[in-house]
């Protein structure tokens, strides 16, 4: 494949300090494409952005302060990414938590729901108006094998009954229904949405569970750089233009969940997300 085609691409990704986004990152800055990357510590931030740099010799590598927990901070690195650029090519939201104890965001929101779901939907809405600026745009949202089930909207942030497994589960069948949603949305667009499980990864989003689950994950997972292929994949083949709304495992499309495909609690929990995070239900 002629990989000449990612060279000026502008990419931004969220969670790309560590473990599958970091590969990612440095996988598409190899490809010649420009990445500007999510990070909540600037210092360390700092330190991944020039590792990029030297190992990939680009140095169109940007940083944005975002805390995916804030809703406001996620509006404030927006605006800070429209100042400096005028359209977006390639959106990826790979950043996520599995927090095993009930805890809330800067705006009162169960954790899980918060930063796996809403935040990618908030920053989805609003980078819309610049991919639409870009021919053959992407969205590429990770989500995760852990996604049967249904969406629980009787209780929605597992106020009872709290179960990390099941509000992490909830999230990345939030994001498959999302993603088949947006693209029926986009259809007449250039935009392309799709969403990947790029397999279990030994990553650090498992260090707040028991001993037992982070030697699992550490025997049995992939390494982040093999993960990373597939959103890679996603991002820059040429072979995947005008591909939407699909489930990828790894590098292939895949059958999801049953309750994944129901565009009726897709639409119903559009028009909650958008209430979640204040967008106007007026507007696609």
């Amino acid at each position: 494949m002629n990989d000449n085609h990612m060279k000026g691409k502008i990419i931004f990704i969220t969670g790309a300090t560590s473990g599958i986004g970091k590969e990612t990152a440095k996988g598409l800055a190899k490809l010649g494409a420009n990445v500007v990357f999510t990070t909540r510590d600037i210092k360390k931030g700092e330190q991944v952005k020039d590792e990029i740099i030297r190992k990939t010799n680009n140095n169109h590598i940007n940083i944005l302060f975002c805390d995916l927990a804030s809703f406001e901070s996620i509006r404030t690195c927006y605006m800070k990414f429209f100042n400096q650029y005028n359209s977006l090519d390639i959106l990826i939201n790979n950043a996520g938590v599995l927090n095993f104890k009930r805890t809330l965001t800067k705006d009162g929101v169960e954790s899980n729901f918060a930063i796996n779901y809403l935040a990618p939907f908030l920053i989805t809405n609003l980078f819309l108006p610049l991919l639409r600026k870009s021919t053959q745009s992407r969205i590429i949202n990770v989500t995760s094998g852990l996604q049967s089930g249904s969406i629980n909207f009787d209780d929605i942030e597992y106020k009872h009954n709290f179960s990390g497994w099941d509000a992490y589960r909830q999230s990345k069948l939030a994001l498959i229904l999302f993603t088949r949603y947006l693209a029926n949305q986009l259809k007449e667009t250039s935009i392309t949405v799709n969403c990947v499980h790029p397999g279990m990864t030994n990553t650090n989003l498992v260090r707040n569970a028991g001993w037992l689950k982070r030697v699992y994950f550490k025997l049995k997972g992939n390494n982040p750089s093999r993960s990373a292929e597939a959103l890679i994949y996603l991002a820059s083949s040429l072979d995947l233009i005008g591909i939407t709304g699909e489930y990828f495992f790894r590098k292939e499309i895949k059958k999801s969940s049953t309750e994944s495909y129901d565009m009726n609690v897709a639409k119903q929990l559009w028009v909650l997300s958008k209430n979640y995070v204040g967008l106007s239900n007026n507007k696609k």
